[in-house]
């Protein structure tokens, strides 16, 4: 049994209702498999924490909380080779003037992660800017800062890029001043002493994982697709999230569950086509919230497409539909992502991606490959080639990328609230542990 401890959030570790999930999750899951033993994971509150229980006889043996090292933890652990560069960055709340040098950030109430990378960074560059202030917390967590920032009780904080793409829907006033320093990269950690066995074991996974592209698939999954929103969108998500979806969720479930879909991604598709619009419609006269085409409506039974209730109902069957004609070799979750793109662009088209995909020495069945050859079918060298012909590939590609982005986002505030945390005292939701363990099931 591999023990491992890190940090509930959306960057690293959660429970949805498809169980265990997250970058570091994964990861994490596929080095257990790698070595052929269990996997238990544990949370800590803080880094300090953490490192503590890293250390403690019988405590857990493996650390992966997308770990910056700093000269703070030197002592407290052995670091991996790195996996992932991120990029550490000052945010401010818009309306602002906004820092661009940290020169700015004097006179400014500031707050960091104790212990964390960001910590050391600020104290480096007080030594060179004495009246720069600063504190540090263990209380909180990323989205903590992220929260005080956006409601104007702290001026900035210090976070990392992914951490702020991964929560930036929830906090749409947040903005970026400036990138503090390079890149730098994340690493695992192992307790500190002289047995390096289990070290050397991660580091020539990671090498491993590099090389076969399972980290390229990993950071496809959980941040291929992070900024699809960018600030605007986000705002807007939010805003619609409140006003909008309240008025439709109960169609979303009660379709779902008669089709056995999860009624988030049946939300997110909603969302995608018609921003939860039951009398959009477009140019080429395709009609209501799920946007069907009097054919498609026709076929599932549809006969009002401006009725929200019937529009859901038909796109929840016409999606299943779709899904069950897929091949039996493509598998969850690229499944799915697969269905979605046959949903925008017809199966015909996906199958042409799929066959060009296969001739470029690519796996038809991983949608990070056919992704790449959809766009080829809007040009005449390749689609010439192809049983269907032209298609607008890039659309469904698009189509994906921001559907995987709401079905993440609405996956996410659907969670109960992280206990104890300042933000679920603000009564916003954000990534939490259930108390009751999620079914073991798929998107659909």
């Amino acid at each position: 049994m591999l023990r491992v401890v890190t940090r509930n959030s959306p960057a690293t570790y959660f429970q949805d209702r498809n169980g265990e999930t997250g970058f570091e999750y994964e990861l994490v899951k596929r080095f257990a498999d790698d070595l052929g033993v269990g996997l238990r994971i544990e949370t800590a509150d803080n880094l300090g924490a953490i490192f503590a229980r890293l250390n403690q006889p019988g405590g857990p043996e493996l650390a992966t909380p997308g770990l910056i090292p700093s000269a703070s933890h030197s002592h407290l652990a052995l670091f991996s080779r790195p996996y992932m560069e991120v990029t550490p960055q000052v945010v401010y709340r818009n309306g602002q003037r906004r820092p661009t040098r940290p020169q700015d950030l004097v006179g400014k109430r500031i707050l960091v992660l104790e212990g964390s990378s960001h910590a050391d960074q600020l104290a480096e560059i007080k030594r060179q800017l004495p009246e720069l202030q600063y504190e540090e917390t263990a209380e909180l967590e990323i989205a903590d800062l992220l929260h005080m920032v956006d409601e104007g009780q702290i001026d900035a904080a210090l976070v990392d890029s992914n951490e702020l793409a991964m929560n930036q829907v929830y906090f749409p006033n947040v903005r970026v001043a400036f990138d503090l320093g390079d890149a730098r990269a994340l690493s695992w950690a192992v307790a500190a002493g002289s047995d390096r066995s289990l070290l050397e074991k991660v580091d020539a996974f990671l090498a491993r994982a590099r090389k076969k592209g399972l980290l390229q698939q990993l950071k496809e999954r959980y941040y291929g697709h992070v900024e699809v929103l960018g600030y605007v969108g986000a705002y807007t998500f939010a805003q619609h999230l409140q006003q909008r979806l309240p008025r439709y969720e109960r169609h979303f479930r009660e379709a779902a569950k008669k089709h056995g879909i999860d009624w988030r991604l049946l939300a997110a598709i909603g969302y995608q086509e018609s921003q939860w619009q039951p009398s959009a419609t477009s140019k080429t006269g395709v009609r209501g919230l799920m946007m069907l085409t009097q054919r498609t409506a026709e076929a599932m039974g549809v006969a009002n497409r401006l009725d929200p209730k019937q529009s859901i109902h038909g796109g929840a069957k016409y999606f299943v539909h779709v899904h069950q004609s897929l091949p039996e070799s493509i598998r969850e979750p690229d499944r799915s992502w697969f269905a979605l793109a046959a949903y925008n662009v017809g199966s015909g088209h996906l199958d042409d991606a799929r066959k060009l995909a296969k001739a470029a020495g690519l796996n038809p069945d991983k949608w990070l490959d056919v992704k790449k050859m959809l766009p080829r079918l809007a040009e005449k060298k390749w689609y010439g080639k192809t049983r269907y012909g032209y298609a607008r590939g890039g659309e469904p590609v698009h189509f994906v990328a921001n559907i995987r982005r709401y079905y993440d986002i609405l996956t996410w505030v659907t969670q109960p609230q992280m206990e104890g945390s300042r933000i679920a005292e603000s009564g916003l939701h954000v990534p939490g542990l259930p108390k009751e363990p999620p079914a073991a099931k798929p998107p659909l």
